[in-house]
């Protein structure tokens, strides 16, 4: 049976976040409300976790996985950006966008694309989720939860916690959720000069961030 953790939206408890945090240590995967949509995170170093976490998506290594960060001071660790792609990260962050780029090698192998060695990239505005990365101390990898089947994301944490309640290990919820995915935009282009390209208009505006 699911834990389920009531999180004020504004002033969440810690208490509760360090007991989510502690379950995500042991392994665990967690529904948790992004500024998008709700999203399946766990450790990322943790290979099971990993491997339940694409099960209970039912997508396979060629699926971009996402490291969810409180901000963009742990970039450097996880992916290769330049002065140009540093700059559209800016304005856009915190915030509904999903960047692709140039995964380091402190990427494990096996949460990279197997042929372009990307990784997706976030930082959510979204004070709950922030502090629990904070407190987990790390990036979370993430996927959006959308039901195998189905093509829009799930964005209720009882509807959640109902169909996933002996799949999952925890739900957060923490009051009303967008029910919109993520804009992801691949920014690997501008590395030799050409224009990032947008792969999916979601949530994100192109507008406010000059695409």
């Amino acid at each position: 049976m699911a834990q389920f953790f009531e999180i004020h939206p504004e002033n969440p408890q810690p208490r509760l976040l360090k007991q989510a945090a502690a379950l995500l240590q042991k392994g665990a995967i967690l529904a948790v409300p992004t500024d998008s949509s709700y999203a399946l995170v766990c450790h990322l170093d943790d290979k099971q976790a990993v491997d339940r976490l694409r099960r209970i998506r039912q997508v396979d290594d060629k699926h971009h996985l996402t490291l969810l960060c409180s901000d963009l001071s742990a970039l450097s660790n996880y992916a290769l950006v330049d002065n140009k792609q540093y700059r559209l990260l800016k304005l856009a962050t915190p915030g509904p966008y999903t960047f692709i780029l140039e995964a380091t090698k402190e990427v494990p192998r096996r949460v990279s694309h197997p042929s372009r060695k990307t990784i997706g990239l976030r930082v959510p505005d979204r004070k709950g989720l922030q502090m629990l990365i904070d407190l987990h101390g790390a990036p979370l990898l993430a996927t959006t939860l959308i039901a195998p089947g189905e093509t829009e994301p799930l964005n209720d944490a009882h509807d959640i916690r109902t169909r996933y309640e002996h799949q999952i290990d925890a739900v957060i919820d923490a009051g009303g959720c967008p029910f919109e995915p993520t804009t992801v935009i691949d920014l690997t282009p501008m590395s030799s000069g050409d224009d990032p390209v947008v792969l999916r208009q979601g949530r994100g505006s192109l507008s406010a961030i000059g695409l």
